[in-house]
């Protein structure tokens, strides 16, 4: 399999479907939001986009199944596309500039390739296993800052399993208190991509799905970074839990996420 002609054709497949996006954002009216559940929002835009992708990345590995967010086309093989069409719903929804498409190649626990695209920003973060990670053509690393206290922080609030909500916003304060700050961006995907690019030291969130993270979790690791789960495992990719450093930052997270969450 080769994985860089591959990752090559799965970024014209996000730039494509990426047009659709940013096109239709111009004209998009919140009549037309629909509601999974709490606080969980999706539209025609978000179904719209997996229709395409699933049926692009049909044609570019045939042998694969699909795990999808919005169940266009169920049912995983040896070889899967982990596909979320449109990470970052609400900020596409209420007109905030940070919403991509993230895409990875799974093989049996494994991500092969993975591309996030950021729509508004036109970024896209790429990587494919052991041949680094690229932001448009041009190669990424994670930071080289040592401490919290250089540091700056991103992560995801919860918006409807609030169990842990506790434990999360003792986290939360003590990184208020010991970095430069916390950045919440609204997009899983983006987040791990602006760590490996350097723009941020850390991310961690809980109640995560695989494809919220699968592909900017291999850029991350091109990229020299770490992830893990809570537990310092990795249990990240259906686990629901994702611990992101640039390596640097790795003990500090493990110690200060173990001491609160578990």
């Amino acid at each position: 399999m080769d994985l860089k002609l591959i990752t090559a054709q799965v970024v014209d497949c996000a730039k494509t479907v990426g047009a659709f996006i940013r096109a239709e954002r111009k004209t998009f009216s919140y009549n037309r939001v629909e509601i999974k559940g709490l606080n969980d929002l999706v539209s025609y835009v978000d179904k719209t986009s997996e229709q395409l992708l699933v049926e692009k990345l049909a044609v570019i590995c045939p042998q694969a199944g699909f795990i999808v967010e919005e169940n266009t086309l169920s049912g995983t093989k040896e070889y899967n596309w982990i596909v979320d069409p449109l990470d970052g719903t609400t900020n596409f929804i209420h007109g905030i500039p940070c919403f991509a498409i993230s895409i990875a190649l799974e093989h049996q626990g494994h991500i092969l390739a993975g591309v996030v695209y950021e729509v508004a920003q036109n970024e896209c973060f790429w990587a494919y296993k052991g041949g680094g990670a690229y932001l448009n053509g041009e190669k990424i690393q994670v930071s080289e800052r040592q401490t919290l206290a250089d540091s700056l922080i991103a992560t995801g609030f919860p918006i409807y399993n609030f169990t842990r909500l506790d434990d999360y916003i003792n986290v939360l304060t003590y990184l208020m208190k010991h970095t430069h700050g916390i950045r919440r961006i609204g997009a899983a995907a983006a987040d791990l991509c602006y760590l490996a690019c350097g723009r941020v030291d850390a991310f961690f969130e809980y109640n995560l799905n695989a494809w919220d993270v699968a592909a900017g979790a291999l850029i991350v690791s091109e990229a020299g970074g770490t992830i893990s789960d809570f537990k310092t495992q990795q249990n990240w990719l259906f686990g629901k839990e994702l611990i992101a450093t640039n390596g640097h930052l790795k003990d500090t997270m493990d110690k200060l996420i173990q001491e609160n969450f578990n």
